[in-house]
Protein backbone atom coordinates (compact mmCIF):
# COMPACT_ATOMS: atom_id res chain seq x y z
CA UNK A 1 0.00 0.00 0.00
CA UNK A 2 3.27 2.40 0.43
CA UNK A 3 4.74 1.43 -3.00
CA UNK A 4 3.34 3.53 -6.13
CA UNK A 5 0.97 1.35 -8.83
CA UNK A 6 1.46 -1.28 -6.86
CA UNK A 7 0.30 -4.82 -8.23
CA UNK A 8 -1.10 -7.91 -5.56
CA UNK A 9 -1.92 -11.28 -6.81
CA UNK A 10 -3.97 -13.04 -4.00
CA UNK A 11 -3.33 -16.28 -4.07
CA UNK A 12 -5.31 -18.84 -2.00
CA UNK A 13 -3.71 -22.31 -1.17
CA UNK A 14 -5.33 -25.53 1.12
CA UNK A 15 -7.22 -25.91 -2.17
CA UNK A 16 -6.87 -29.49 -1.02
CA UNK A 17 -8.64 -28.81 2.51
CA UNK A 18 -11.61 -27.57 0.87
CA UNK A 19 -15.27 -29.22 0.16
CA UNK A 20 -16.35 -29.23 -3.67
CA UNK A 21 -18.11 -25.80 -4.35
CA UNK A 22 -16.27 -24.24 -1.20
CA UNK A 23 -13.48 -22.79 -3.48
CA UNK A 24 -15.64 -20.15 -5.02
CA UNK A 25 -17.18 -19.41 -2.21
CA UNK A 26 -14.02 -18.42 -0.01
CA UNK A 27 -12.86 -16.85 -2.72
CA UNK A 28 -15.79 -14.52 -3.40
CA UNK A 29 -15.36 -13.72 0.66
CA UNK A 30 -11.72 -13.03 0.16
CA UNK A 31 -12.33 -10.74 -2.59
CA UNK A 32 -14.86 -8.89 -1.10
CA UNK A 33 -12.96 -8.61 2.34
CA UNK A 34 -9.95 -7.02 -0.05
CA UNK A 35 -12.16 -4.44 -1.22
CA UNK A 36 -13.49 -3.31 2.07
CA UNK A 37 -10.10 -3.00 3.19
CA UNK A 38 -9.29 -0.56 0.65
CA UNK A 39 -12.02 1.12 0.23
CA UNK A 40 -11.41 1.85 4.18
CA UNK A 41 -8.14 2.62 3.77
CA UNK A 42 -9.17 5.47 1.19
CA UNK A 43 -12.15 6.51 4.07
CA UNK A 44 -9.36 7.12 6.62
CA UNK A 45 -6.93 8.64 4.36
CA UNK A 46 -8.92 11.05 3.58
CA UNK A 47 -10.44 11.95 7.35
CA UNK A 48 -7.09 11.83 8.67
CA UNK A 49 -6.03 14.78 5.38
CA UNK A 50 -9.38 16.42 6.28
CA UNK A 51 -8.11 16.55 10.03
CA UNK A 52 -5.34 18.30 9.32
CA UNK A 53 -6.62 20.66 6.83
CA UNK A 54 -9.58 21.56 9.85
CA UNK A 55 -7.18 21.83 12.58
CA UNK A 56 -6.34 25.07 13.66
CA UNK A 57 -2.41 25.63 12.60
CA UNK A 58 -2.51 23.53 9.44
CA UNK A 59 0.97 24.71 8.36
CA UNK A 60 2.55 22.95 11.74
CA UNK A 61 1.39 19.76 9.80
CA UNK A 62 2.33 20.22 6.30
CA UNK A 63 5.07 17.26 6.18
CA UNK A 64 2.39 14.92 7.67
CA UNK A 65 -0.40 16.42 4.65
CA UNK A 66 2.21 15.86 1.92
CA UNK A 67 3.26 11.98 3.44
CA UNK A 68 -0.87 11.27 3.55
CA UNK A 69 -1.74 12.76 0.09
CA UNK A 70 1.34 10.86 -1.34
CA UNK A 71 -0.57 7.84 0.10
CA UNK A 72 -3.80 8.53 -0.90
CA UNK A 73 -2.09 9.17 -4.64
CA UNK A 74 -1.01 5.18 -4.59
CA UNK A 75 -2.93 2.85 -6.84
CA UNK A 76 -3.39 -0.52 -5.57
CA UNK A 77 -4.42 -2.97 -8.12
CA UNK A 78 -5.52 -6.25 -7.03
CA UNK A 79 -6.06 -9.11 -9.37
CA UNK A 80 -8.10 -12.00 -9.15
CA UNK A 81 -7.06 -14.70 -6.77
CA UNK A 82 -5.50 -17.65 -7.56
CA UNK A 83 -6.22 -20.97 -5.89
CA UNK A 84 -3.48 -23.59 -5.80
CA UNK A 85 -3.36 -27.00 -4.60
CA UNK A 86 0.18 -26.91 -3.34
CA UNK A 87 0.35 -30.54 -3.30
CA UNK A 88 -0.40 -30.31 -7.21
CA UNK A 89 2.55 -30.28 -9.32
CA UNK A 90 -0.01 -28.99 -12.38
CA UNK A 91 -1.54 -26.36 -9.94
CA UNK A 92 2.10 -25.02 -9.33
CA UNK A 93 2.96 -24.73 -12.64
CA UNK A 94 -0.81 -22.88 -13.24
CA UNK A 95 0.37 -20.63 -10.40
CA UNK A 96 3.46 -19.79 -12.36
CA UNK A 97 2.36 -19.51 -15.93
CA UNK A 98 -0.54 -17.16 -14.70
CA UNK A 99 2.63 -14.78 -12.52
CA UNK A 100 4.50 -14.79 -16.09
CA UNK A 101 1.29 -13.49 -18.09
CA UNK A 102 0.15 -10.42 -15.46
CA UNK A 103 4.38 -9.91 -15.42
CA UNK A 104 4.05 -9.64 -19.49
CA UNK A 105 1.19 -7.32 -19.22
CA UNK A 106 2.81 -3.96 -20.43
CA UNK A 107 -0.64 -2.31 -18.81
CA UNK A 108 0.17 -3.41 -15.25
CA UNK A 109 3.90 -3.10 -15.87
CA UNK A 110 5.12 -0.42 -18.30
CA UNK A 111 9.07 -0.45 -17.61
CA UNK A 112 8.40 -4.54 -18.32
CA UNK A 113 10.51 -4.58 -21.23
CA UNK A 114 14.24 -3.98 -20.38
CA UNK A 115 17.35 -5.34 -22.29
CA UNK A 116 20.11 -6.93 -20.02
CA UNK A 117 23.67 -6.99 -20.71
CA UNK A 118 24.86 -10.48 -22.35
CA UNK A 119 26.72 -10.82 -18.71
CA UNK A 120 23.94 -11.43 -17.16
CA UNK A 121 22.63 -13.97 -18.75
CA UNK A 122 25.84 -15.50 -19.27
CA UNK A 123 26.39 -15.26 -14.84
CA UNK A 124 23.04 -16.81 -14.67
CA UNK A 125 23.80 -19.57 -17.05
CA UNK A 126 27.30 -20.23 -15.61
CA UNK A 127 25.62 -19.97 -11.81
CA UNK A 128 22.64 -22.90 -12.97
CA UNK A 129 25.40 -24.87 -14.07
CA UNK A 130 27.66 -24.31 -10.60
CA UNK A 131 24.83 -25.11 -8.84
CA UNK A 132 23.67 -28.67 -10.59
CA UNK A 133 27.29 -29.81 -10.96
CA UNK A 134 28.12 -33.14 -8.75
CA UNK A 135 31.08 -31.25 -6.83
CA UNK A 136 27.42 -28.38 -5.24
CA UNK A 137 26.41 -29.79 -1.89
CA UNK A 138 23.13 -30.37 -1.09
CA UNK A 139 22.86 -27.41 1.13
CA UNK A 140 23.74 -25.17 -2.32
CA UNK A 141 25.56 -22.53 -0.07
CA UNK A 142 28.42 -20.68 -1.62
CA UNK A 143 30.63 -18.34 -0.38
CA UNK A 144 29.99 -15.22 -2.62
CA UNK A 145 34.27 -14.55 -3.55
CA UNK A 146 34.67 -18.26 -3.77
CA UNK A 147 31.84 -18.23 -6.41
CA UNK A 148 33.29 -15.11 -8.17
CA UNK A 149 36.19 -17.45 -8.54
CA UNK A 150 34.71 -20.11 -9.86
CA UNK A 151 32.53 -17.61 -12.46
CA UNK A 152 35.97 -16.44 -13.37
CA UNK A 153 37.64 -19.02 -13.89
CA UNK A 154 35.19 -19.29 -17.41
CA UNK A 155 37.16 -17.76 -20.50
CA UNK A 156 34.41 -15.37 -20.91
CA UNK A 157 33.75 -14.08 -17.78
CA UNK A 158 37.62 -13.38 -17.02
CA UNK A 159 36.71 -9.89 -16.49
CA UNK A 160 33.89 -10.09 -13.93
CA UNK A 161 34.45 -8.30 -11.04
CA UNK A 162 32.88 -7.81 -7.22
CA UNK A 163 30.66 -5.22 -7.77
CA UNK A 164 29.22 -6.28 -11.10
CA UNK A 165 28.50 -9.67 -10.12
CA UNK A 166 26.73 -8.09 -6.94
CA UNK A 167 24.66 -6.19 -9.07
CA UNK A 168 23.56 -9.43 -11.31
CA UNK A 169 22.73 -11.29 -7.82
CA UNK A 170 20.51 -8.53 -6.97
CA UNK A 171 18.90 -9.54 -10.06
CA UNK A 172 18.29 -13.40 -9.72
CA UNK A 173 17.90 -12.82 -6.10
CA UNK A 174 14.60 -10.66 -7.65
CA UNK A 175 13.44 -13.28 -9.95
CA UNK A 176 13.64 -15.84 -7.55
CA UNK A 177 16.65 -17.95 -9.49
CA UNK A 178 19.49 -17.69 -6.20
CA UNK A 179 18.90 -16.07 -2.23
CA UNK A 180 21.35 -13.56 -1.19
CA UNK A 181 20.62 -11.73 1.93
CA UNK A 182 23.05 -9.17 1.40
CA UNK A 183 21.27 -6.93 3.81
CA UNK A 184 22.19 -9.18 6.82
CA UNK A 185 25.69 -8.97 8.34
CA UNK A 186 26.16 -12.67 8.89
CA UNK A 187 24.63 -13.70 5.53
CA UNK A 188 25.88 -10.79 3.33
CA UNK A 189 28.78 -13.36 2.27
CA UNK A 190 27.02 -16.17 1.23
CA UNK A 191 25.01 -17.02 -1.41
CA UNK A 192 22.16 -19.70 -1.88
CA UNK A 193 22.61 -20.95 -5.32
CA UNK A 194 19.62 -23.59 -4.36
CA UNK A 195 16.71 -21.64 -2.82
CA UNK A 196 14.64 -25.21 -2.84
CA UNK A 197 17.24 -25.93 0.47
CA UNK A 198 15.53 -22.80 2.29
CA UNK A 199 12.31 -23.36 1.76
CA UNK A 200 12.94 -27.28 2.97
CA UNK A 201 14.63 -26.19 5.90
CA UNK A 202 11.78 -23.19 6.24
CA UNK A 203 9.20 -26.09 6.56
CA UNK A 204 10.69 -27.79 9.92
CA UNK A 205 10.74 -24.73 11.54
CA UNK A 206 7.22 -23.26 10.40
CA UNK A 207 4.80 -25.72 10.35
CA UNK A 208 1.16 -25.60 10.09
CA UNK A 209 -0.56 -25.97 13.23
CA UNK A 210 2.63 -25.73 15.02
CA UNK A 211 1.21 -24.15 18.05
CA UNK A 212 -1.32 -27.39 18.28
CA UNK A 213 1.36 -29.80 18.18
CA UNK A 214 3.70 -28.25 20.75
CA UNK A 215 0.32 -28.12 23.14
CA UNK A 216 -0.27 -31.67 22.69
CA UNK A 217 2.77 -32.83 23.88
CA UNK A 218 2.40 -33.34 27.43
Amino acid sequence: MRVPNSVVLPVGTHVDCCREGEVEEKRSNIMSKIAAMLAERKKNLAHFINNLEDSEEPEFYVDQWERLKEMESHMLTILDLVAVNCTDHHDIKRLEATILEHVKNEELFPEVVRVLPPVYRQVEAAIVDIAQSEEMAGHGMMDLQYLLSKLSQREYLASLDRELLQDILRYLHRIGLIVWYEEIKHLESTVFLQPTFLITMFKLLVRYRLVQQLESIS
